[in-house]
């Protein structure tokens, strides 16, 4: 008898290792393929043979252990029944293996679930065995008295592996390279394994009265444990990336069983066998936040890959945007030029003198070639600014003369609106600062005609300051205000407050754009505030001294 041999080696609890081992070795393989990829039919399926695996092996273990006749004949109607099952799973992973999407066809629904909802609920009842005849002195029975159900049970299970294993047999032939590979070592494990579970826990016991090996049943489930897993280390089957930490939770499971086989007491065979089901818990919990924190780390590396190539995108069609309206926009400048001279001269009679009703027609043509030679130069300015080609003529300037001719600039535009534009000036002279001249001047410009713009009565003041290291420029009006939305997009390319839209809808929103980007080429910065609607808005700029 083996449990004598065994006995003699001093290894009582040899069987139980064997289930603890099978247990672990299915447990951690069955969740980590499960756990890799979740919505793959074939690691749902491979997870629901390992888990009946799981059952099949602590039910057979435990129907040979048992003292009570009752209690084995239900623990073997057990066992059988999770055979079917067994068999069941066996077949859904070899025909699904490997595709992610495998449709089962009509035949399955209609003919292999049925039959296998039959024979597994015929195995509960006395068909398959009807009584213990003789118990073993080492526990479970020794003699069963079997019923016709045996006869079901047999051709269901034969039925369910045969076309599994036909299946994959197929696919195997079909299949080349590392694909054929992979797919001939699941075929080895599989087969070898239902072979030894043929022999050793059907024929024997059925047609030659001996059940001596039934209780190793789970060690002939390692073929196909040990086959899959080198097929999943050398050829990366079910593409697992934790295959390091899988390997350490099976050896720290089956290190932390082990002590059991020395344990005489049952109190301490319990007590280890919690010990060793909470170490493959946790461990099947640790190698599931590995697997999110692979998923995750490999999100971030393609996400990271994409952006690159968007980035990469974005600064090509933004080139090439530049250089579409440079093109244009030095296109457009000079008819708009000749334009403008030859209005100029019509309106100063150089052609003869024209009649009244068409001076004012004139005159607007004159005033919208203006603001497109205007726009033109603006997007001249931005072309330059984001190409790199624009750079600065730094030189001794004071900011108070460059305040002056604004305001000279742009009085009569005040006047014409009845608005105050005044510089409150410093008690003492600010010092002459480093910067290019024509640009700064042109940042005040476009902030002064702005806050006139959008300043239906009051006026508009200016004022300039040292703060520290720092020259300041305000310049505040008592026009519409702004929302906090607004002064957050008011300095961006092509934006325009609610205001502005409706108090002057020929601007395109470009002018206080090329304010910022001028004052961040002197290293400084531009910024509004607003107390709201009908309060209006301050505007600075912020220079280095140096």
């Amino acid at each position: 008898m083996p449990s004598i041999l065994l006995s003699s080696l001093g290894l009582q609890n040899f069987d139980l290792l064997s289930v603890a081992v099978a247990i672990a070795a299915m447990g951690v393989l069955g969740f980590v393929v499960f756990l890799q990829n979740r919505k793959s039919t074939t690691s749902q399926h491979f997870f629901y043979l390992s888990l009946t695996i799981i059952f099949w092996s602590a039910v057979n273990y435990a129907a040979y252990k048992s003292q009570s006749s009752v209690t084995i004949l239900w623990l073997l109607r057990l066992v059988m029944f999770f055979a079917v099952w067994f068999a069941f799973t066996v077949f859904n992973f070899l025909y699904a293996f490997p595709d992610e999407n495998k449709k089962f066809p009509v035949w399955y629904k209609v003919i292999f679930i049925p039959l296998a909802i039959i024979t597994a609920v015929v195995c509960l009842t006395p068909l398959v065995f009807s009584e213990v005849m003789e118990l073993s002195p080492a526990g479970g029975a020794s003699r069963v008295a079997n019923g016709p159900g045996i006869i079901l049970f047999g051709l269901t299970a034969l039925v369910f592996n045969l076309s599994g294993i036909t299946s994959l047999l197929i696919k195997t032939t079909r299949a080349v390279g590392q694909e054929k590979l992979r797919y001939k070592y699941v075929l080895s494990g599989m087969f070898i394994t239902l072979a030894l579970i043929a022999v050793f826990n059907f024929i024997l016991p059925a047609f030659f009265d001996n059940p001596r090996f039934i209780p190793l049943s789970a060690l002939f489930i390692f073929p196909f444990v040990a086959f899959t897993s080198y097929a999943i280390l050398r050829y990366k089957l079910f593409n697992i990336r934790v295959v390091g930490t899988a390997v350490l939770i099976f050896l720290l499971s089956v290190v932390t069983f082990s002590e059991v086989i020395f344990a005489n007491d049952f109190a301490l065979i319990v007590y280890r066998s919690a010990v060793f089901l909470l170490v493959l818990v946790f461990g099947i919990l640790l190698i599931r936040d590995m697997l999110r924190e692979v998923e995750q780390r490999e999100k971030l590396t393609t996400l990271n890959e994409k952006l690159q190539v968007a980035y990469k995108e974005v600064e090509r069609l933004s080139k090439a945007k530049s250089e579409f309206i440079s093109i244009a926009s030095h296109q457009l400048r000079t008819p708009l030029t000749a334009i403008k001279g030859y209005i100029s001269m019509i309106l100063e009679g150089s052609y003869g003198k024209i009649v009244d009703r068409a001076k004012i027609p004139i005159e607007n043509v004159y005033k919208s070639n203006q603001r497109l030679i205007n726009l033109v130069n603006d997007l001249l300015s931005i072309s330059r600014i984001e190409s790199g080609k624009m750079g600065l003529e730094p030189e001794e300037s004071s900011i108070e003369e460059i305040i002056m001719g604004a305001i000279d600039d742009l009085k009569i535009t005040a006047e014409k609106k009845k608005l105050y534009l005044k510089f409150e000036k410093p008690t003492e002279s600010l010092p002459k600062i480093m910067l290019d001249k024509d640009k700064m001047r042109q940042v005040i410009l476009n902030l002064v005609d702005n806050a006139i713009k959008y300043t239906p009565k009051g006026g508009v003041a200016i004022e300039a300051q040292i703060l520290d290291s720092r020259c300041r420029i305000l310049i505040r009006d008592t026009g519409e205000g702004m929302n906090e939305e607004e002064l957050t997009k008011i300095f961006e390319s092509f934006s325009r407050g609610t205001v502005g839209t409706k108090a002057y809808t020929e601007g395109v929103g470009l002018g206080l754009y090329i304010a910022r980007r001028f004052v961040e080429m002197h290293r400084g910065r531009v910024w509004a505030e607003s107390e709201g609607k009908d309060k209006g808005s301050t505007f600075y700029i912020e220079l280095p001294m140096m």
